[in-house]
């Protein structure tokens, strides 16, 4: 049995979308973040020495990283399902986006909220300080990087309406998280099918069931 050691609001949310369209029974573990820091609980270094979400353990397995979750649940579960035929240009883009999501959109969003985290935390004299930091970081950095990253992401579903072809895949779950967060701050407004994607993510009965079985998810 899959136990997914899940917090509220995070990465692990994707997760249970996968279990729920493969078919997999699977219980979860849930946890709280901590009120003042917002981080997860030192509860979840008992699971894995990192102590971060998603974490799944299969039996003997402990398996930590979004990425790497996919792909042992799909390998293992999939049957032959959620990826392309390897060797074709379908199963290229699977590549590139199974790794494109954490490894170049989430640090864009993760550096623009340390940024307004910190403004908004800094003491009142430092204030000006912080905000001409953050402005100067978003105009010369994060603004030119994620419109040039969208708008790739916005090409790739005029070919298809799934990022790896016309059948959802890890791909997809693996997207799903950085684009939920940047529809929910406003940041796909002018990106229509990037848009329509996440309302179709959204709209299948496997989200469905893996949001009521989670609770509260404010990306949802």
């Amino acid at each position: 049995m899959v136990t997914v050691h899940h917090l509220q609001n995070s990465r692990s949310q994707r997760i249970l979308w996968l279990l729920e369209e493969l078919g997999v029974p699977y219980t979860i573990q849930e946890y709280q973040r901590d009120r003042k820091s917002n981080l997860a609980p030192k509860a979840l270094k008992d699971i894995h020495p990192l102590g971060k979400a998603p974490v799944i353990t299969d039996g003997s397995q402990t398996i930590a990283e979004s990425g790497a979750i996919v792909e042992y649940l799909i390998e293992n579960y999939g049957r032959g399902g959620w990826q392309p035929k390897p060797g074709t240009d379908n199963w290229q883009r699977y590549r590139f986006a199974m790794h494109f999501a954490e490894g170049s959109l989430m640090p864009q969003l993760v550096i623009g909220l340390l940024l307004s985290t910190a403004k908004a935390k800094s003491p009142f004299f430092a204030k000006p300080i912080i905000k001409a930091l953050e402005q100067g970081v978003q105009k010369q950095y994060l603004k030119p990087t994620l419109s040039a990253q969208v708008g790739y992401l916005e090409n790739e579903l005029a070919k298809s309406p799934w990022f790896a072809g016309d059948e959802p895949s890890g791909a997809d779950v693996m997207m799903s998280f950085p684009l939920e967060a940047m529809k929910a701050r406003g940041l796909l407004n002018d990106y229509p099918k990037l848009t329509e994607w996440v309302s179709r993510v959204h709209a299948r009965p496997a989200y469905q069931a893996a949001l009521k079985k989670s609770g509260k998810y404010d990306y949802a």
